[in-house]
């Protein structure tokens, strides 16, 4: 893509817990005058926002409806448990969820975990968001699972977390709205999330090959003075190399006088 072909903007929506800052560092390096504008999005919102067209690609949680929209999964995340820095599981690296059975589990409207259980007793409520359950465990009421993203996101210094290896987890992914072509600033981008080099030749056009007169060039410099020019080892003409011994095929010895 060059000139008029570049789009002038990229609309990138990203999810809570999602940090996209490298992404987009490595965007203005490559694409200095395609700007990139960060849209903001629930994770319930967020696949809606791309079928609608209110972004070009999005930092997303999965499951999206791959049949209005595509996906490419990136990572998943760990499940944790937040917790006061007092509480007794605090003394371990991990949690189990037996270990949880007698704890109050809050479960939030926007929960982004797939439970077919919910470990633990429920609370009388469920709050309407991660930040509003957060409030509930400082406040002694229970303990969160959530993605640990999330409780980085959400830190305080009188909660901390611990992993919970049985959890179910959380999987981000790179979507775009599904077609039959994906767009060259969406590949752009998946070719930035998955480290391709700026001259691949998915996404930007590669670099196009160099004339042949400045390959020409490059070679007579290589082969200058002091350098040791390949005209230079080739054979005189109508003459064979040998493997051993003299030019002309001699071993070097006279031989016997043909006798007479």
């Amino acid at each position: 893509m060059t000139g008029s072909d570049i789009p002038s903007s990229f609309r990138l929506a990203y999810v809570p817990g999602v940090t996209p800052t490298k992404w987009v560092r490595v965007w203005h390096e490559r694409l200095p005058h395609t700007s990139l504008e960060l849209v903001q999005a629930t994770a319930a919102e967020a696949p809606g926002l791309l079928a609608g067209g209110g972004a070009d690609a999005g930092l997303v949680r999965l499951p999206v409806d791959r049949g209005v929209l595509s996906a490419i999964p990136l990572y998943t995340e760990t499940t944790v448990v937040v917790i006061p820095k007092d509480h007794v599981a605090t003394a371990a690296e991990e949690v189990s969820l037996a270990e949880l059975s007698d704890e109050i589990v809050l479960h939030p409207l926007d929960d982004l975990l797939d439970w077919e259980t919910l470990p633990g007793r429920p609370a009388v409520e469920r709050p309407a968001t991660t930040a509003d359950a957060i409030e509930l465990v400082a406040a002694g009421v229970g303990v969160l699972l959530v993605p640990q993203s999330l409780a980085r996101l959400h830190h305080r210094k009188d909660l901390t977390y611990r992993p919970v290896p049985e959890a179910p987890e959380s999987r981000v992914a790179l979507s775009w709205p599904e077609a039959e072509v994906t767009p060259d600033l969406v590949e752009e981008f998946i070719g930035i999330v998955r480290g391709r080099t700026v001259n691949s030749t998915r996404g930007r056009a590669a670099t196009p090959p160099r004339p042949a007169k400045d390959k020409a060039k490059d070679k007579a410099k290589r082969g200058g003075a002091g350098g040791g020019s390949a005209a230079r080892q080739k054979p005189a003409a109508g003459r064979k190399p040998q493997a051993g011994g003299r030019a002309g095929g001699q071993s070097g010895k006279r031989g016997k006088p043909r006798g007479r």
